[in-house]
C-alpha cells in the first residue's frame, strides 16, 4: 500500500459497517456515516457494536457529510433503490475529484440503470467511479475467513489504485475487465439465490446444480445483449458468488426464497426481491428470454404457486435453454 487514504463509508448496515471495520484494519483513516434516524447508527454510537462486529475506536462515526470534501474515497453501501437519493445528497455537497466505490449489488427498477450509471449521471464529471463486488459474508470475514473479490471501473488507473490500496490477506482483489457484465452478474446472482431458497423450501435442493448451470447461461445472454462479455458471468461477480448466495446459511436471498415458499415472514432485506423486477424489464428491453428470473418474478409479484413455477421451469427442453436470443 502506498499511503493511508481518508475514506468515508456511507451506509451503516451489515455490509457498510464491515467495510469500515475492514478498511480501518487495512490501515486507512475511516469514518462511517449513518443517518441520525437510523436505529443501526444509534446502536453503533451507543455501544460501538452491532449484531455482526465491534467497531474499533479508530473509526469515526458521523451522522452528517461535513467531512466529505476532505475524503479521498467515498465507499457507498446502501440498498440499490436508495442509491439515487444518496447520490443527490452527495451532489449537493459539491464533491469533486473523489473516487466513489460502490460496494452493493442491484439495478434501479424504474430506469434499468446500473449503479455506476446512477453515480456518473448524478455527480460532477471530475469524480471517478468503481465497483467492489464478489463473494463473502460479514460473519466469515470478521472471524478471519479469507475470500476473493473484484474491483472494476472504466478508469484503469482508478481500478489499479483501489486494488492496491484495499488488498490484504483477508480479501484478495482481482481486476475486473467488464463493468457491464460485473454489475449485471452481481445483481442477478441474488435472484438466483432466491430461486435456490425456493428449491430448498420445497425439498428440491438436488436441483441446485441444474439451476446454476441454467442461470449462468441465462444471465450471460443478457450481459452480451447489453454490451458485456459472455465469460464475465463465470467470474467472481456471479458464478464465483454462488456458494455464498445459494448455499450459505448467511445468505439473505436464500433465506428469503425458502421463507417465501413456506409462507413464513422473513423480515429482512433481500436485494433480489427488487432486482428481479429490474432484470425482467431489462430482458424485455433487450429481447432476451430470462426464464429463471421470470419464474421468481411470478412467485413474488404474481403469487404463482412456487411448485408450479419451478416445475414449469425445469420441464423446459434443453433446446429452449440453449437458444440464443
Amino acid at each position: 500500500m502506498n499511503m493511508k487514504k481518508k475514506i468515508m463509508v456511507v451506509g451503516c448496515g451489515r455490509w457498510g459497517s464491515f467495510i469500515a471495520w475492514y478498511l480501518d484494519r487495512v490501515g486507512h483513516e475511516v469514518c462511517l456515516y449513518g443517518r441520525k434516524s437510523s436505529e443501526r447508527m444509534k446502536q453503533l454510537l451507543e455501544t460501538r457494536k452491532n449484531e455482526y462486529l465491534s467497531m474499533p475506536e479508530t473509526v469515526n462515526l458521523v451522522t452528517d457529510y461535513e467531512q466529505i470534501n476532505e475524503m479521498d474515497y467515498v465507499v457507498v453501501s446502501v440498498g440499490a433503490q436508495s442509491l439515487q437519493n444518496v447520490m443527490t445528497d452527495l451532489a449537493d455537497c459539491q464533491i469533486k475529484e473523489k473516487t466513489i466505490i460502490l460496494c452493493m449489488k442491484g439495478i434501479e427498477i424504474g430506469t434499468g440503470r446500473r449503479l455506476s450509471q446512477i453515480t456518473s449521471d448524478t455527480l460532477d464529471y471530475s469524480n471517478h467511479v468503481a465497483v467492489w463486488l464478489g463473494p463473502g459474508h460479514v460473519q466469515e470475514f470478521y472471524r478471519g475467513v479469507p475470500n476473493c473479490m473484484v474491483i472494476d471501473s472504466n478508469d484503469e488507473a482508478v481500478k489499479e489504485e483501489v486494488v492496491e490500496q484495499f488488498s490484504s490477506n483477508l480479501i484478495r482483489f482481482y481486476y475486473g475487465t467488464d463493468l457491464i457484465g460485473n454489475e449485471i452478474g452481481a445483481a442477478a446472482k441474488n435472484v438466483v439465490g432466491i430461486a435456490a431458497g425456493m428449491l430448498e423450501g420445497l425439498d428440491l435442493s438436488s436441483l441446485k446444480g441444474a439451476l446454476m448451470s441454467r442461470a449462468t447461461n441465462e444471465i450471460s445472454r443478457l450481459i452480451v445483449a447489453m454490451g458485456g462479455k459472455p465469460s464475465t458471468v463465470y467470474g467472481l461477480c456471479h458464478l464465483g458468488d454462488y456458494e455464498a448466495t445459494l448455499f450459505s446459511p448467511f445468505s439473505h436471498n436464500l433465506a428469503y426464497g425458502k421463507s417465501l415458499v413456506k409462507k413464513e415472514d422473513y423480515g429482512k432485506l433481500a436485494e433480489g426481491y427488487y432486482t428481479v423486477k429490474a432484470l425482467r424489464n431489462l430482458g424485455k428491453s433487450y429481447g432476451v428470454e430470462l426464464p429463471i428470473c421470470q419464474a421468481v418474478y411470478n412467485v413474488i409479484y404474481e403469487n404463482m404457486d412456487p411448485d408450479l413455477a419451478l416445475k414449469s421451469l425445469f420441464e423446459r427442453s434443453l433446446k429452449d435453454e440453449f437458444l440464443q436470443q
